[in-house]
């Protein structure tokens, strides 16, 4: 059975940093390429980031590049995404999602999601 389990949200502060974690088990985690995505309210879910399963290429929405890092650990089958300098509209709901595509911004194209991780900043 796939999980993944989303970790690391919380309450900031308007420039503050959040680092989230996801956490998977029952698949080959080396094959799949990872993604972030974000549901904010009264919005729809939203591609933030993706990480091939070899690191590289990444690939991030227009909002967040230059602020939000993604990363993996292939040994401990963890994806990561380092958020900097967050600002209110950045307040949402986070899901990982797992996908053997090349595709990883469609959301479409994800076999696998975690429960999601709130995260929300205040100005």
């Amino acid at each position: 059975q796939v999980q993944l389990v989303d970790s690391g949200g919380g309450s900031v502060q308007a420039g503050g940093s959040l680092r989230l974690s996801c956490a998977a088990s029952g698949l080959l985690f080396g094959l799949y390429t990872m993604g972030w995505f974000r549901r904010a309210p009264g919005k729809e879910r939203e591609f933030v980031a993706a990480i091939r399963y070899s690191g590289s290429p990444t690939a991030y929405a227009d909002s967040v590049k230059g602020r939000f890092t993604i990363s993996r650990d292939n040994a401990k089958n963890t994806v990561y995404l380092q958020m900097n300098s967050l600002k209110p509209e950045d307040t949402a709901v986070y899901y990982c999602a797992a996908a053997r595509t090349i595709d990883f911004r469609t959301q479409g194209n994800y076999d696998y999601w975690g429960q999601g991780t709130q995260v929300t900043v205040s100005s």
